[in-house]
């Protein structure tokens, strides 16, 4: 077979980074929560349950059915919608237990190429850039991205989020992803409601790391509790990697929003016979060890006190930048780095500022200035600050990216 190599595996940032020989070169897109010390996160909760699984010799280790893990599912549900969920005691909610962070979209492209036949477009909203669009074209899919962060006003803009529901066409998928951000009036939350209503739109909400935003389970999944509230029909990719830091298990769940208990059972079903073509059986550590704590309120304690940990830590820093820019006059407002929730958030910075840190300071971020807090440190923070200073001082166009700051 006359097969070409695909070039572009590993993302080109990373592999720059990785070819650079400069010795305090720093890389600030992980997509990972990261330590002090560069490594990935792990809650200490999980190290403590991985460490008492491995050493319980009553485990059964046998293959899991398609569906996955009974007691995984059921606690992941009540996770994300409340434990007292009306929807879950009316037998609407169910799901799937899949396998690594795009399983849940894996299965559920397949399942909407098949049965949802209205219209194969595909709008992707999201505050960054998301992973999610080659899976829904690898299937024959349309797909249109949009980011609700606008950089000119320097902030999550709920206009462009309304404007982009307006103008899809009848009967496509909606894929919504980390907008928590966006604040809705509820007055446009109940026009967003009626648009998609009318449209006959098909939702897929993708919270990829509950409680890693606002450290309020709840509160960063206010958007999908609305959906929920007016029986509206909707896939979920809940993914619970990143929230716990059991990166190398990948588990997830496809939830399914459904109108009645007689739906949810039809499309639970069909999304069986899909899940035994792509991978039979899901597996079972990290679905064990997260079961093991959701069900367990010491360890659900334990489990939250570390969520919140890494989001104020990560708001701490933010606050920090933000005054060090301040304190060494750097040109522009700053205010927008705190005004962003979780680990992640835009610098603002535009292409030459970006292409100057990483050209001539060696710090890697993505074009759209969009970087993970949690890499920044003690020990490279003041680097970090002075490189953007320099970068905003030295570069054409700084202040056509950068408001001006204003007295009150």
């Amino acid at each position: 077979m006359d097969v070409p190599l695909v070039h572009k595996l590993e993302g080109s940032l990373l592999k720059a980074y990785k070819q650079d020989d400069y010795p305090n070169k720093m890389f600030l897109a992980y997509k990972v929560c990261m330590t002090n010390e560069g490594h990935p996160w792990v809650s200490l909760v999980v190290q403590k349950v991985r460490l008492q699984i491995s050493q319980d010799p009553s485990l059964n280790y046998e293959y899991l059915p398609t569906m996955g893990m009974k007691s995984f599912i059921q606690a992941s549900l009540e996770l994300l919608f409340g434990k007292h969920s009306q929807a879950i005691v009316e037998n609407r909610v169910g799901g799937v237990h899949t396998v690594g962070d795009s399983g849940a979209f894996q299965l559920g492209v397949q399942f909407l190429r098949a049965w949802h036949k209205v219209a194969h477009i595909v709008y992707i909203i999201s505050s960054q850039k998301e992973l999610h669009g080659p899976i829904f074209q690898d299937t024959g899919f349309t797909v249109y991205e949009y980011s609700i962060w606008d950089p000119k006003k320097l902030c999550m803009d709920p206009d462009i989020f309304l404007n982009v529901v307006e103008q899809i066409p009848h009967g496509c998928v909606l894929v919504i992803g980390n907008i928590i951000d966006c604040k809705l009036t509820p007055s446009e939350w109940a026009k967003l409601m009626s648009v998609i209503k009318s449209k006959h739109i098909f939702p897929f909400f993708d919270i990829p790391c509950q409680g890693l935003h606002t450290s309020d389970l709840e509160e960063d999944t206010r958007i999908l509790q609305y959906f929920v509230s007016q029986g509206i029909e909707f896939f979920c990719n809940q993914s619970l990697s990143k929230n716990f830091g059991i990166y190398d298990e990948g588990v997830g769940i496809l939830v399914v929003g459904a109108v009645n208990n007689q739906q949810l059972l039809c499309v639970l079903s069909q999304l069986m016979r899909l899940a035994q073509a792509l991978w039979l059986n899901p597996p079972n550590t990290g679905a064990r060890i997260i079961t093991s704590i959701l069900c367990n309120p010491a360890l659900l304690g334990e489990w939250k006190q570390s969520l919140k940990a890494v989001v104020e830590k990560a708001m701490l820093t933010k606050e920090k930048v933000k005054e060090k820019l301040r304190l060494l006059g750097t040109p522009g407002s700053w205010g927008h780095i705190t005004e962003q929730s979780g680990t992640h958030g835009y610098l603002g910075l535009n292409f030459q500022q970006v292409e100057y840190l990483v050209r001539k300071k060696h710090i890697y971020i993505p074009r759209n200035s969009q970087i993970n807090f949690s890499c920044v440190n003690a020990n490279n923070i003041d680097y970090i600050t002075e490189s953007i200073n320099e970068a905003v001082l030295f570069t054409e166009g700084s202040e056509k990216c950068l408001p001006k700051e204003t007295n009150p």
